[in-house]
């Protein structure tokens, strides 16, 4: 049995199928990607496995149990990072993290230990509003870890944030299943995707279009690959004073492969 399993999973706005008829097993230990453009249905796909929409139709299992209706024995075992964080106002990061660890009846000290884990021990005292957006998504991800669950459900947490910041936060991510806990993620990067997953599914319209590894995927595609080499050539000059000098010329040389195929041939 995997840790997540979704089964002709449907979802309609009026006259829009935002989800349509998706089916598909997530393993325990796994990273999971959900990869698609905005408006590909991926997060109400997500909202629906967390148990914060009723589907349609189709069947939803996580860690054995049915998200919906809201399950007691089941919501402190999962932890949830929404697309847009939401925050006690006036509170610094240490206490927002500790009433989130209240919730679950875990200890202040290890909520503190989270903030550590993110890097936000010298932030810990700062009001939400003055953190950085890169900030408030570690913060947020803590938050969703702080009860330790066996599954956690990370709705594009790289979302708006520079490339610096996006790749700092995958040094975060990349190791939240080290422990064998499930992680499922949504993005529209598929660098971010190659990276931090094990397995992605590519979603548009509503419907999953490919489900593999990302090595897979990427093999896929009817696309050639370039090999560029670069090798220096050295001239020696002497000057009318008798200065000698040598100059490097870079020369560049492209392979494509599969070679290009010859009209008419």
């Amino acid at each position: 049995m995997g840790a997540i399993e979704v089964e002709n999973l449907t979802m309609a706005y009026g006259e829009l199928t935002a989800v349509d008829d998706v089916s598909f097993e997530v393993a325990e230990g796994e990273f999971f990607g959900i990869l698609g453009p905005n408006g590909a249905g991926k997060t109400t796909l997500l909202e629906m496995i967390e148990g914060l929409r009723k589907p349609d139709a189709g069947e939803i299992r996580v860690l054995g149990g049915r998200p919906w209706p809201r399950s007691s024995a089941l919501l402190p075992r999962i932890g949830v990072q929404l697309q847009a964080s939401s925050f006690f106002e006036r509170l610094t990061a240490r206490e927002q993290i500790r009433t989130f660890a209240a919730l679950y009846g875990v200890p202040a000290g290890r909520a503190d230990e989270w903030l550590e884990r993110v890097g936000m021990v010298e932030k810990a005292g700062s009001r939400v509003e003055g953190l950085s957006g890169g900030q408030m998504q570690r913060l947020s991800i803590a938050c969703a870890l702080v009860h330790d669950p066996d599954v956690v459900f990370l709705d594009e947490p790289t979302a708006a944030l520079d490339p610096q910041a996006r790749r700092n936060l995958w040094d975060l991510l990349g190791g939240l299943n080290d422990s064998g806990r499930t992680v499922v993620l949504t993005t529209h990067y598929m660098d971010e995707a190659e990276v931090l997953c094990d397995r992605v599914a590519i979603m548009d319209h509503g419907r999953v279009l490919q489900l593999d590894s990302p090595g897979a995927l990427i093999r896929s595609l009817d696309a050639a690959t370039r090999i560029t080499v670069s090798r220096s050539r050295s001239r020696t000059t002497t000057s009318p004073g008798s200065q000698t000098w040598t100059q490097w010329t870079t020369v560049r040389t492209d392979w494509s492969w599969p070679p290009a195929t010859r009209r008419g041939s």
